[in-house]
């Protein structure tokens, strides 16, 4: 049969992850490997999780293993609002979803608001997890720089050009992939501003948002529109939470904080797509959080502060003339660009051919593929030895391209 046949148009949109191709790198034992972007699995709280499910599939497993409503477990909705409530965003559980990560969120927000030609503003460059999210719903994408000038009308006029109409601003504000990079205050403000303007939807990635190093915390989007209109209902920002980041990935518990005008329609897409996340997952989730949290992401920061500190120093004495990168406060992530003319595709695949260093060409992270001499390094899951000698290695190869 040929498939082609009976595939939906948006399916052509629908490419593989650059990222998740390298992670298969990650098997070859000779690779020095900074493009995961992955926690470290030494630092996930097994022992808790291990206790966890012993305790849920003892005293509640009827509950654990059964169906549960779409919103999600109860108790842990709960926790995450008090937690929401720490970071300036009073709210109750009836604002929160409970979603399979928050990559799932990023696509049931592109299937709620987009339809084809409609646009989303994104970063330049933005997560390339949510232009794979978004793209499935075939919008056009414009560039969104909260410290530039352009103007909501001609952000209308361009949308209108493409063939619809500005749906939404997706942007990560804290640390974000693949930068590293935190919006401040004013940007954030400006954000508000902007979408006021336009009457569109702000979707705030926060995915990194607990490992923050130094610096001071500035508050969510959310936090700040809230401190403008008085209450959550009144809010145009849907807040994206995840603890893929802060405890384990394999869970894929994530959530989507917001109104409950927009969460009740979200709930709606979710008893339609796996009726509801994994029960057990959330129960254990909610144990594990509710109990060690606070010292575990400590552990965190410390462990990543540490291993970026030493990428920083290797990068500045490894790298020649020309090369520049990020300082990021936090996250797990450094953003280099190359010398003009230099590709990052090009050099990635001489290096696994040669230096054995793997690392994540930056082009992909563009809506339109462009800016080719950028490259992102992802430092949470290699050690000093393996910064040093990845440093040296790759610093050698761009000199012999440079």
């Amino acid at each position: 049969m040929d498939w082609n046949n009976v595939l939906a148009t948006r399916s052509s949109r629908m490419k593989a992850s650059e990222i998740r191709e390298l992670l298969k790198l990650l098997d070859q034992p000779d690779i020095i490997s900074f493009a995961g972007g992955i926690p470290d699995p030494a630092l996930f709280p097994a022992e808790a999780f291990k206790d966890a499910f012993s305790e849920a599939l003892t005293t509640q497993a009827s509950a654990a293993l059964q169906y549960s409503v779409s919103e999600g477990y109860k108790p842990l909705r709960d926790w995450i609002a008090g937690e929401m409530g720490k970071i300036g965003i009073p709210c109750a559980a009836d604002n929160i979803l409970i979603t399979s990560g928050s990559q799932q969120a990023l696509d049931y927000l592109g299937k709620l608001m987009l339809s084809p030609k409609d646009t989303a503003l994104v970063g330049w460059p933005t997560y390339l997890g949510a232009l794979g999210a978004f793209n499935a719903y075939e919008p056009a994408y414009d560039r969104l720089d909260p410290k530039g000038n352009r103007s909501a009308a001609d952000f209308t006029a361009t949308a209108e050009a493409a063939g619809g109409r500005v749906k939404f601003a997706y942007l990560s504000v804290d640390f974000a992939n693949p930068t590293g990079e935190t919006l401040d205050r004013a940007a954030r403000e400006a954000v508000i501003d902007l979408a006021d303007e336009m009457d569109i939807a702000i979707i705030e990635d926060a995915a990194y948002q607990t490992l923050r190093f130094d610096g001071e915390p500035i508050p969510p989007i959310l936090a700040l529109e809230i401190a403008r209109k008085g209450s959550i209902e009144n809010c145009r920002t849907l807040y994206c939470g995840s603890f893929s980041k802060s405890l384990a990935p394999g869970l894929r518990v994530g959530w989507i904080c917001g109104a409950h005008e927009i969460i009740s329609r979200l709930v709606l897409m979710k008893q339609a797509a796996d009726l509801h996340s994994s029960t057990v997952n959330q129960i254990v989730t909610h144990k594990v959080a509710s109990t060690m949290f606070e010292p575990h992401v400590a552990k965190l920061r410390a462990t990543y502060m540490a291993r970026r500190d030493h990428l920083l120093a290797a990068l500045s004495r490894e790298m020649p003339e020309g090369v520049e990168w990020t300082k990021p406060e936090g996250g797990m992530f450094v953003w280099v660009t190359l010398p003009k003319g230099m590709d990052g595709a090009d050099l990635l695949a001489q290096s696994l051919q040669t230096e054995r260093v793997a690392f994540v060409p930056g082009r992909a992270f563009y809506a339109d593929g462009s800016n080719g001499n950028t490259l992102r390094l992802s430092f949470s899951c290699a050690n000093e030895a393996q910064i040093d000698e990845g440093m040296k290695r790759l610093g050698r190869l761009i000199r012999a391209n440079h």
